[in-house]
């Protein structure tokens, strides 16, 4: 019954899905889940999490699946929900971090630093965390279109439609985006980052 299901369209995917047929839920789940999860590893960071996440996305878009409009692309619907998931994530770790740095110095040999090792010896590497590293001190809202326009490939239009925001906005956040980028890898503005 799957291989039928290969070729529905999403929104007769999302009608069998709401009909409690678990064919249609798996076909939905092969179609979206890699793109799902690439979007949330480049926005966290983190591929353990970012599995659990897009796990998260999946269980949330499927529940709220009645709300789903059928007349909008499937992967615009659960690339917002993957979004607001990692927003979610981003300030428990926030929450996660105050508290774990609150701990007396004696308590916290367990946390783990987030950069490279110092034994790290591709330069390949020092560089893929150098730019992680400038992306993640961006704005949140300068990250998101970075990553969908420059990294995900995902079109102008469709970024407008997850971010909610106008085209407008997008062109002009992926210019601030690049410009800030730039400038952090160049290390011109480390001292003003706050």
């Amino acid at each position: 019954m799957s291989a039928d299901l290969s070729q529905c369209s999403d929104q007769d995917l999302a009608a069998f899905a709401r009909a409690h047929r678990e064919d249609a839920y798996r076909e939905l789940l092969r179609r979206y889940k890699t793109g799902v999860y690439r979007l949330i590893v480049k926005q966290i960071g983190d591929a353990d999490e970012a599995m659990d996440l897009t796990q998260e996305t999946f269980v949330s878009g499927f529940s709220a699946l009645d709300r789903y409009d059928g007349e909008r692309p499937f992967r615009t619907w659960i690339a917002r929900i993957a979004l607001n998931k990692c927003r979610d994530w981003a300030r428990r770790r926030k929450v996660r971090a105050f508290f774990s740095r609150a701990l007396p110095l004696e308590n916290a040999h367990h946390v783990a630093s987030d950069g490279p090792g110092p034994d790290s010896a591709a330069t390949d590497r020092r560089e893929l965390a150098k730019v992680r590293g400038a992306i993640d001190q961006l704005p949140q809202n300068l990250r998101e279109v970075l990553l969908l326009r420059g990294v995900d490939e995902v079109s102008q239009a469709e970024s407008a439609v997850i971010l909610r925001v106008s085209e407008k906005t997008v062109e002009t956040r992926l210019y601030r985006a690049r410009t800030r980028l730039r400038e952090l890898l160049a290390g011109t503005s480390a001292s003003a980052e706050g």
